[in-house]
């Protein structure tokens, strides 16, 4: 079980993840023994949407019944970086990327990792 920490960003329509981590046993042994709490009957959505405005949903999952998903489209943040290459050296790249059938900057990035690998590995 994960706790996630995030905001709400876009007039509430895009969620920024802050930080994830592992929940504690604590947290863990507390969420799975409570009980939860019913959600209540509603006359009409504006009733509805003034509960959920200050109401947690978590206090209404039965977290016993909870599964491990995998999120395989999720990407990690990034940030835009300006590298100066030489034509010759970035035509070169372009060529083996298109080789690949993947983008350029992809290859780049892959190259990077295997170097930070293969050279993290003989520390």
């Amino acid at each position: 079980m994960l706790h996630i920490t995030f905001t709400l960003r876009a007039n509430e329509t895009t969620i920024r993840v802050i930080s994830a981590r592992d929940m504690s046993l604590k947290e863990r042994s507390y969420i799975m023994s409570r009980r939860p709490d019913p959600v209540p009957h509603f006359s009409t959505e504006a009733e509805e949407r003034t509960y959920w405005e200050r109401h947690d949903s978590a206090d209404h999952v039965d977290w016993s019944k909870a599964a491990n998903v995998r999120l395989p489209n999720l990407k990690p943040s990034s940030t835009s970086i300006s590298l100066r290459l030489p034509n010759s050296l970035l035509e070169q790249i372009k060529v083996a990327a298109g080789k690949r059938g993947v983008p350029y900057q992809s290859l780049i990035k892959i190259w990077l990792a295997e170097k930070i690998d293969t050279s993290g590995a003989k520390r």
